[in-house]
């Protein structure tokens, strides 16, 4: 369970043209939002999400200057900011947007304020607020990136769902291009947090869906000249939006760059596989991250080849596949499944692919990003046999 601080019409239009949102009438927060430095405790690095911490819809490069250094084995505490509700197209101004869904100002976050007032990002980038880069010592391209989110903690009691740019599975479609969204509110049930939302102009035809907070970004910098776009995920890993990475789970990403310039965004509240309307229910959250460092020499004696970005999460093995093509990423993320499984149980190769077929899941993770994702769900505790390998050891005991 994550933590928290104890008929609809169209918007108006402010400054440049606004995309269409849904006003939720009668709005109660069902908790304080989480302004910057409340709540912080402990020993953990903290690292707030200000202007001079966060890129906009770029992600960091090799040689970028690092907003702090932490130790393998250490843990930071991140805040992050959605990018939903300060956008241009929103009016580029939070607390207005959020105001006219009845939000009062001082359950607005001062970093999204901030942020909206302070920064611009070029016309090419992607929508998201990532915070970092964060270095970590010692980590070599070559080694993998081990970060385990401890804790996901939501800092405001309202999100975002929204579609734009033609980019949702059925934009293609009259009735369902152009770009519009919906406002939810998050409430209290049953000792559970759900998000709910309208579905008809009648207030009392309502939907509500439970809430499973994720980070859809976590990724470490790329090897490259310019900073890419935080759209599309690749080996860096990035806007991967894997709905099983949230508290317990551990992600694993080959270091591409030295000490590694690790970074997260695009928090969500929660998120059906595909993500066919192009967003999650977009909202801030704030991570509490464990940070280690698996040195390439146990890659490489573990893995009879490279597997891109994977997870572990509770009592699961998740390789990802990543390709442009969704059936060529369906195809990747089942070689990878192989080469895992293989690796980790000491299987043979076709066993490990009859097993996948009769007793595995594979899923679309995204089918909006330009470069489509699929997941695996591979049960750990079917496997009576480990194998001997150092790797195999520190993946699997984070499962």
């Amino acid at each position: 369970m994550v933590g928290t601080s104890d008929g609809p019409t169209n918007c108006g239009r402010v400054g440049e043209v606004e995309s269409v949102t849904s006003i939720v009438r009668g709005f109660a927060p069902a908790f304080p939002v989480l302004q910057p430095s409340e709540g912080i405790g402990g020993e953990a690095v903290y690292l707030p999400a200000d202007p001079a911490a966060v890129l906009w819809g770029r992600l960091p490069r090799v040689g970028d200057r690092p907003i702090a250094t932490i130790e393998p084995g250490r843990s930071v505490v991140v805040d992050t900011v959605s990018h939903e509700g300060i956008l241009a197209d929103q009016g580029s101004d939070p607390r207005a947007y959020f105001g006219r869904h009845g939000v009062d100002g001082d359950q607005v976050l001062a970093d999204a304020i901030e942020v909206a007032a302070t920064r611009r990002r070029d016309s090419l980038a992607g929508p998201h607020i990532v915070t970092g880069p964060i270095a970590v010592t010692g980590a070599d391209p070559g080694d993998l990136l081990a970060i385990r989110i401890d804790e996901l903690t939501m800092r405001a009691p309202y999100g975002v769902i929204s579609t734009r740019h033609a980019r949702g599975v059925l934009a293609h479609r009259s009735g369902f291009d152009g770009d519009y969204g919906q406002f939810c509110a998050v409430e209290a049930r049953d000792g559970r947090w759900f998000g709910t939302m309208p579905m008809h102009s009648d207030p009392l035809r309502q939907a509500s869906f439970p809430l499973n907070p994720f980070l859809g970004i976590i990724g470490v910098a790329t090897d490259t000249d310019t900073r890419v776009s935080s759209v599309p995920p690749g080996l860096h890993g990035g806007n991967i939006d894997i709905r099983r990475l949230t508290a317990g789970a551990t992600l694993f990403l080959p270091v591409q760059v030295p000490e590694a310039l690790f970074y997260v965004g695009d928090p969500h509240f929660a998120q059906g596989n595909g993500e066919v309307a192009l967003t999650a229910l977009e909202a801030p959250l704030r991570a509490r991250l464990t940070v280690d460092v698996i040195p390439r020499a146990q890659v490489s004696a573990g893995l009879g080849r490279p597997v891109g970005p994977f997870a572990a999460s509770h009592g699961l093995l998740i390789p990802t596949g990543l390709d442009e093509d969704l059936n060529k990423a369906l195809e990747v993320c089942v070689r990878n499944a192989v080469e895992l499984v293989v690796s980790l149980f000491d299987a043979d190769p076709q066993q490990a692919y009859l097993y996948l077929s009769a007793a595995a899941d594979f899923n679309i993770s995204q089918a909006v990003d330009q470069v489509r994702g699929v997941h695996g769900e591979v049960r750990v505790a079917d496997f009576a046999h480990r194998a001997a390998t150092e790797l195999a050891r520190r993946v699997l005991e984070r499962a």
